[in-house]
């Protein structure tokens, strides 16, 4: 078994010119004939930030520990999430819907999720900018931690790549999956601590709500850009996280492996 998913990994690694090349080609293909461009992947975060921090900032006056911003609080958690439900959501339909390629050529179809992550990447770039811009306009410290993202921009790689493994080849077969995952990700928004502070719960279900992998990451990214904690802090938790995250890489990988020669004959 491990030899198959390393087999399968360097695949993924020779295709790497392929993968950056189809990742660009889709960012550019999102604004074809519209006016104003790549201007609309800074539009959208910038609306998305601004509506939420209305709602919860000046409407339901929440506020953060340790008086934070609440924008900068909020945007460092939004840019975490939303990354990882990009390419978990892209993902899940990616191979349906390059089914002429898949059926009529031979083509590496595992490259397509991994397609999904970089081009999800290039985004969530515009995301990171505008959270600078924001530490900027606040007055707020700089910090050698801000490089700690990269270590949670790996951590959220591994976890939402093999979700993205899994749901696409599930999808070819059970076409509801796509729905599914739609729903879930609604559902893990709300219940993961992104526009709210964990520490309002109570200690019993702030440890159901930590056994979220995606809580480890939205923390992290507060703790690289605002509180500038390293990760080793949290020995437990970064322990169960990789647990976690290697077992859906692994059987991510695994799922799609064995899936994939049917892919053909059901699209």
């Amino acid at each position: 078994m491990t030899n198959s998913l390393v087999r399968f990994l360097r695949l993924i690694w020779s295709q790497r010119e392929l993968i950056i090349s189809l990742a660009k080609r889709e960012v550019a293909t999102q604004y074809v004939g519209s006016l104003l461009g790549f201007i609309w992947t800074f539009i959208n975060p910038m609306v998305m930030i601004f509506v939420f921090w209305v709602v919860f900032s000046v409407g339901f006056k929440v506020r953060p520990m340790h008086d934070v911003p609440f924008v900068v609080w909020l945007t460092a958690g939004m840019a975490a999430w939303f990354v990882f439900a990009d390419i978990v959501s892209g993902s899940a339909g990616v191979i349906v819907a390059n089914a002429p390629i898949i059926k009529k050529t031979i083509f590496q179809s595992q490259i397509l999720p991994v397609v999904k992550l970089v081009s999800c990447f290039i985004t969530h770039l515009v995301f990171l900018i505008v959270l600078v811009a924001l530490i900027i306009f606040q007055k707020m410290p700089f910090s050698l931690y801000y490089l700690q993202f990269f270590y949670y921009l790996l951590c959220m790689s591994v976890l939402s790549l093999g979700l993205g493994w899994a749901f696409s080849a599930l999808n070819v077969f059970i076409r509801d999956i796509n729905q599914i995952v739609g729903v879930a990700l609604q559902i893990g928004f709300w219940a993961t601590p992104i526009f709210w502070d964990i520490r309002i719960m109570p200690s019993k279900i702030q440890m159901i709500l930590k056994l979220n992998p995606m809580f480890y990451i939205v923390q992290g990214y507060r703790e690289s850009f605002i509180y500038f904690i390293p990760f080793w802090r949290h020995p437990y938790q970064t322990f169960y996280f990789w647990v976690i995250a290697v077992l859906i890489f692994a059987g991510g990988g695994l799922i799609f492996k064995r899936l994939k020669p049917q892919f053909a004959d059901v699209l």
